[in-house]
């Protein structure tokens, strides 16, 4: 046990290390896509990472509502394959918008993410939506989905090692199977995890020419909405802790790596429209006939049939 454990802890500090008077490539934006990122000792390929991600994409479209409008779609893979252009990441993105009320984004190994259509409205300007899917393309650029689940998988086997032992490996592969089948965006991060997205993410964001404080923006406004607001960010703040130190440190961080540039892309009229398009398509379902409410009329002798009673439709909650 005391062997395997070290034996980890070697691999994993081999991996990290930084050779001694050599500067960090991650302080320098400029090095952005030539620098070693999600260098973490992980037992998954990248081809594995991808398939475990398709799988899983594959899992998640199936329980949720996907937005069916080409427009709003679209413009949501363009602004993020436009961040993933200025990233460290080495895998092809797919985006998906969820429609759903919650302020709240996710991505999957492989180059999976989801967002939905409760941060679009949150985020009122571009900059403030680039930065929750830069922080997200940073999750998936250092790779911090399959290095976690690596760690599980060497805490298992080191768990298992007396069993085996004494009785050879029965049922390992299954563990395996099992493991590597839990969803993860459901998992919270590890606070080096969700601080090293953050610092990755308003690098990619610069790089793409958003101003990075867009980042800042919509944390505040995050943070903000866990007193006005808690059911539409419960989800996103699981897995994504938000409290003013994460905020301090990432606007300090912004001062300390990134050169200033004469002008940022804050928003555009397409953000805009693009916005107004998806609050205006929920505004009509709202006002559809059969989201309106059947009033009873004062008077009437009798009660109404069970299916001309009002009714409450509940949207489905999405894991």
């Amino acid at each position: 046990m005391k062997f395997l454990s070290a034996a980890v802890l070697a691999l994993a500090l081999a991996s990290t290390a930084i050779p001694a008077g050599q500067k960090n490539s991650k302080d320098d934006p400029s090095q952005i896509g030539d620098r070693k990122v999600g260098n973490c000792l992980n037992l998954y390929s990248i081809q594995k990472e991808m398939a475990l991600g398709h799988q899983l994409a594959t899992e998640v479209m199936k329980q949720s509502k996907i937005l069916d409008d080409p427009i709003i779609s679209e413009y949501v893979n363009r602004v993020g394959q436009s961040l993933v252009r200025n990233s460290d990441a080495k895998v092809p993105f797919i985006f998906y918008v969820i429609d759903s009320d919650e302020a709240n984004a996710f991505a999957l190994p492989g180059g999976y993410v989801f967002v939905y259509t409760g941060l679009i409205k949150v985020a009122s300007e571009e900059d403030e939506f680039a930065g929750a899917l830069a922080h997200e393309i940073a999750h998936v650029a250092a790779r911090h989905m399959t290095c976690q689940a690596t760690k599980s998988q060497i805490a298992g086997v080191a768990a298992i090692i007396p069993g085996v032992l004494v009785g050879g490996w029965p049922g390992y592969g299954a563990r395996q199977a099992i493991n590597a089948a839990i969803p993860m965006a459901s998992r919270g991060f590890s606070r080096h995890d969700e601080t090293e997205a953050d610092y990755l993410g308003v690098q990619y964001m610069y790089a793409a020419g958003y101003d990075p404080t867009g980042a800042v923006s919509i944390f505040e406004k995050l943070e903000s909405m866990q007193k006005t607001k808690p059911s539409a960010v419960a989800k996103v703040l699981a897995t994504h802790p938000m409290d003013s130190d994460r905020i301090d440190r990432t606007e300090k961080e912004i001062q300390r790596i990134l050169p200033s540039k004469p002008e940022y892309v804050v928003t555009t009229s397409e953000y805009r429209d693009m916005r107004e398009r998806l609050i205006s398509l929920e505004n009509r379902r709202q006002l559809s006939p059969e989201n309106r409410p059947h009033l009873i009329r004062s008077g009437d002798d009798k009660l109404p049939d069970t299916d001309a009673r009002p009714t409450v439709k509940r949207k489905d909650i999405v894991d």
